[in-house]
């Protein structure tokens, strides 16, 4: 079969370029496969970080690919569609994930329906941080879907308030095993710089205000002298408020990394750490769930979205009775003070390792396709 794949792929830095390295690695053993890339992603003046790209640090997988789509100039949608029509496959997978793309990549889904099967892979329906165009932008990027695969049922439920008659399939977030092997604990705090033999606790990923670093650092606040934090991510928007939060918390206990985590320094934070923190506000899936896997680490999550469906229920974790730092802090407290808890998570994810393999999602993304 040939399968073209239309999102983000290197130079491109995050967790979509990641998971689309790693799904174009996998499809590829059985199948011709092309990747279509943004030549460009974003105007710099919408983007939030320092930059799109990947550094000389980071172990991203170089895969080839056509740097065709600009998502502001109209003209690259028509050259793209008609470098995509030329290569001719069967199959066309759309990576979808926030309503600034609706209109480029609705428009090519939409001219490519009826010449292959479009797929649409659904990181997200409903954002984190909606607005009001967010549902008729992702509307009319839909109406060039033939099917939808999303990544928890979170949002399956999404799509089906706003598209109840699309044709969808949910298939689980794949591991991330691209960061190496787990280190030695004593190595690992070593080359991070923070004392050993505290009870650390990991917050890991770009900071923005869905995830609640605000609401575990009030719960940080209520640790005993025992407990670190180690904060390892680039900062979305001001870090001024947290700083205030650090510094009521204790800042000795708090170790900050504020810089967008090459893939090198994945491994230090991850075998650092007792456990994975995501308080989130608001979510669907989480890639750093698939990361902490990847390492064995258990982690405490908000009830939020898809995240009590991937980790509460598989035993992989704790799932916090409410968003709320008190709630939070119990968990944490629990996690290191109840015997055994810990030792039936690394149980319940090495099991999980085993199932959320690349190759069972592009076995079941496969049969999904050739069924519509």
């Amino acid at each position: 079969m040939k399968i073209a794949i239309l999102s983000c792929f290197y130079p491109y830095r995050g967790g979509i370029s990641q998971f689309n390295a790693c799904l174009y690695t996998e499809l590829a053993k059985q199948h011709a496969v092309k990747a279509f890339n943004f030549r460009r992603q974003y105007p710099g003046i919408l983007f939030p970080g320092k930059t799109q790209y990947v550094t000389e640090d980071d172990m991203a997988v170089p895969i080839e690919s056509e740097r065709l789509l600009d998502t502001v100039n109209p003209f690259s949608y028509v050259s793209t569609l008609r470098r995509i029509r030329e290569w001719g496959p069967d199959l066309l997978l759309i990576r979808y994930w926030m309503s600034f793309f609706a209109p480029s990549l609705g428009f090519i889904a939409r001219h490519m329906r009826g010449k292959c099967k479009v797929v649409s892979i659904l990181d997200n329906v409903i954002p984190h941080e909606p607005r009001f165009f967010d549902t008729p932008l992702t509307k009319y990027f839909l109406g060039g879907s033939d099917g939808c695969v999303t990544l928890c049922d979170a949002v399956s439920e999404d799509l089906k308030k706003i598209c109840p008659d699309i044709r969808s399939a949910t298939i689980p977030h794949p591991l991330y095993s691209h960061f190496g092997e787990k280190k030695d604990r004593r190595a690992a705090e070593k080359a991070l710089g923070i004392p050993e033999g505290g009870k650390n606790i990991l917050f890991f990923g770009l900071i923005r205000e869905y995830k609640g670093l605000d609401i575990l650092l009030e719960a940080f606040r209520e640790l005993d002298e025992d407990y670190r934090l180690i904060i390892a991510g680039e900062p979305y928007g001001s870090f001024d408020r947290y700083d205030a939060l650090i510094r009521k918390a204790g800042s000795g206990r708090i170790h900050t990394f504020l810089h967008y985590i090459r893939d090198s320094e994945v491994s230090d934070f991850f075998s650092a750490a007792d456990v994975v923190v995501l308080p989130y506000k608001s979510a669907t899936q989480s890639g750093i769930s698939s990361v902490a896997y990847h390492f064995e680490v258990p982690m405490i999550v908000t009830g939020t979205g898809g995240l009590k469906e991937t980790i509460g229920d598989r035993g992989t974790g704790l799932v916090a009775k409410a968003i709320t730092p008190e709630a939070v802090r119990d968990e944490i407290v629990r996690y290191f003070n109840s015997p055994g808890i810990r030792e039936s998570c690394v149980e319940n994810i090495r099991k999980e390792k085993s199932r959320l393999s690349w190759t069972c999602f592009c076995d079941s993304l496969i049969k999904f396709s050739n069924g519509l």
